[in-house]
């Protein structure tokens, strides 16, 4: 099955360089599990009324090595409980990569993504052509192909998605 396109606005530009997502949620709240508590405090030291403000399908936009540090799950969690339906960064740190591929959250590394957009521009991630496009700036940009494993990941809806339907495949 092929990916849906995402769109969605740019809903935060992440312009750190080796930005560890663990401070989405702050480190102090990391053992929080309940998805709701973590979209409470998502965003507060970096704009308190992002809640209000994200609609479902907007993105997050990253620099270089998006996601360094230990790939804890808590604060893409808020994330989506918040409507976030991807990131799209200049790079990402692998092990984080990992972890949310598996969890079936698109992940676009797309260098010279923060010189194409601003906050709130609108996007479009076309799977098919392999690129971001700005509607709001008429510009485009190729992104870095998927491998065929994390696209058969992301089309299953993660680790779980994929290795049922591989079993599936396996028993017919």
């Amino acid at each position: 099955m092929p990916l849906d396109n995402l769109c969605g606005r740019a809903a935060f530009l992440f312009e750190e360089i080796d930005f560890d997502v663990d401070q989405i949620v702050g480190v102090k709240n990391i053992k929080l599990k309940d998805p709701d508590e973590l979209a409470q405090v998502a965003m507060q030291g970096y704009d308190p009324d992002f809640a209000a403000k994200v609609q479902p399908g907007d993105l997050l936009i990253g620099n270089e090595n998006f996601g360094y540090g230990h790939p804890h799950y808590p604060p893409m969690i808020a994330m989506r409980r918040l409507g976030v339906s991807g990131v799209i960064a200049e790079s990402f740190s692998p092990g984080y990569w990992r972890g949310e591929i598996a969890m079936g959250f698109p992940q676009i590394a797309c260098p010279g993504i923060l010189g194409l957009v601003s906050r709130w521009d609108e996007l479009e991630v076309d799977w098919a052509q392999g690129e971001v496009r700005n509607h709001t700036t008429g510009k485009a940009l190729p992104f870095e192909p998927l491998s065929d494993g994390d696209r058969t990941m992301l089309e299953n809806g993660g680790l779980i998605g994929y290795l049922h339907a591989r079993d599936e495949e396996t028993a017919e």
